[in-house]
C-alpha cells in the first residue's frame, strides 16, 4: 500500500507541472480565444535564455531569473502586437497556423542566440527524497516535486488575486465572457490581450525553470505543450480550475498506469495513455470538465 501511495503522490506532483503549462494555453485561449500552440516553444525559450544569460554574462541565478521573467513579458507582449494584432477577426484557423509558425521561429531563435547544446540547470532545490517521509510513512517522495508543486500553487494563487482583486483582472474576466460587450464598456481589448500574452510569457518561464531543472534545458522540452493537450481537453480550454484538475488526473493516471498495466503490455505505456484517456473523455464529455457547453441548434 506504501508503494501505492508513492506512485500516486509522485504523480499527482508531476501532474501539477503539467498543468502549469496547460495554465499558459488556457489564459490566452479565454481571453482572445486563440490556441497558442507555439507555449511549448516559450517554455523553451525562457529556459534556455536563462542558462544563456548565466553561461554567456557570468550572473548569478538569482540575476538571470528576474532578467529572464522581463524577457518572456516582452516577448509575449512583442508576439501579440506584431504577430496576433493584425490577424484579429481571421478565422481561428489562420490564427492557430500563426502560432504553429511562431513555434518553430521562437525554437529558432532560442538556439541562435544561446546554442544549440544541453544545459544543465541547477536550481537551489536538491531532487532527493523527503528524509521526513521516509522515516514516518516510509514512502519516497522527492523533496524537488514537492517544492515544483508549491511554487506551482504560490503562482496560482497569485493568478487567482490578479483575476479577482484587480482592476486588470477584471477586465480580463470580462474580455474573456465577451469580447463585444467588454469593448461596449470601453474595455481597451488590446490593452488585456497584451497584459494575457505577458502573463502567459511568466507563466512559460515557470514551467521553463522547473522542467529545465527537471530534464535539463534541451529541445525536448518543446514537447511539454503536447502532453499538456489531454490535460486541456480533460479540464476544458477555458478554465483555470480545470487545468489544475486535469494535470492532477494525467499526471496520477500515467503513473499508475505505466506500474500497474504496463507490465501487461511490454511497458511504454506513460507516453500514450494520456491520449487514449483523453479520446475516451471527448467521446463522453468534449467540452472537459470545466468547460463551458456549447449547444448546436441544427
Amino acid at each position: 500500500m506504501n508503494f501505492f501511495f508513492e506512485v500516486l503522490i509522485g504523480g499527482l506532483l508531476s501532474g501539477v507541472m503539467y498543468a502549469l503549462v496547460a495554465i499558459g494555453f488556457v489564459l490566452i485561449y479565454k481571453a482572445s480565444g486563440v490556441f497558442n500552440f507555439a507555449q511549448g516553444a516559450m517554455v523553451f525559450f525562457a529556459a534556455l535564455t536563462c542558462v544563456g544569460i548565466m553561461d554567456k554574462f557570468g550572473l548569478s541565478l538569482w540575476l538571470a531569473i528576474p532578467l529572464t521573467m522581463v524577457t518572456m513579458i516582452v516577448l509575449g507582449m512583442a508576439i501579440e502586437r506584431v504577430v496576433l494584432r493584425p490577424l484579429v477577426n481571421q478565422p481561428e484557423i489562420t490564427l492557430f497556423m500563426a502560432t504553429i509558425g511562431l513555434t518553430f521561429f521562437i525554437e529558432g531563435l532560442a538556439q541562435l542566440m544561446w546554442g544549440s547544446q544541453v544545459h544543465k540547470l541547477d536550481l537551489p532545490i536538491e531532487d532527493v527524497p523527503m528524509q521526513f517521509l521516509m522515516d514516518r510513512f516510509d514512502i519516497n517522495i522527492s523533496q524537488f516535486d514537492l517544492m515544483a508543486a508549491g511554487i506551482c500553487a504560490l503562482l496560482v494563487i497569485c493568478l487567482a488575486l490578479l483575476f479577482s482583486k484587480t482592476k486588470v483582472g477584471r477586465a480580463l474576466r470580462a474580455v474573456a465572457d465577451d469580447h463585444q460587450a467588454a469593448l461596449a464598456v470601453g474595455i481597451p481589448l488590446q490593452r488585456i490581450w497584451a497584459v494575457v500574452w505577458g502573463v502567459a510569457g511568466l507563466v512559460a518561464m515557470v514551467a521553463g525553470l522547473l522542467w529545465g531543472a527537471r530534464n535539463g534545458v534541451q529541445f525536448a522540452l518543446t514537447f511539454i505543450a503536447l502532453k499538456a493537450l489531454p490535460v486541456l481537453i480533460l479540464g476544458g480550454f477555458t478554465s483555470v480550475p480545470g487545468a489544475i484538475v486535469g494535470g492532477l488526473i494525467i499526471g496520477a493516471s500515467e503513473k499508475l498506469a505505466e506500474v500497474y498495466l504496463g507490465p501487461m503490455v511490454g511497458g511504454g505505456i506513460e507516453g500514450w495513455f494520456p491520449y487514449v484517456l483523453a479520446l475516451l473523455f471527448l467521446l463522453v464529455r468534449p467540452e472537459g470538465l470545466f468547460g463551458e457547453k456549447i449547444i448546436r441548434r441544427i
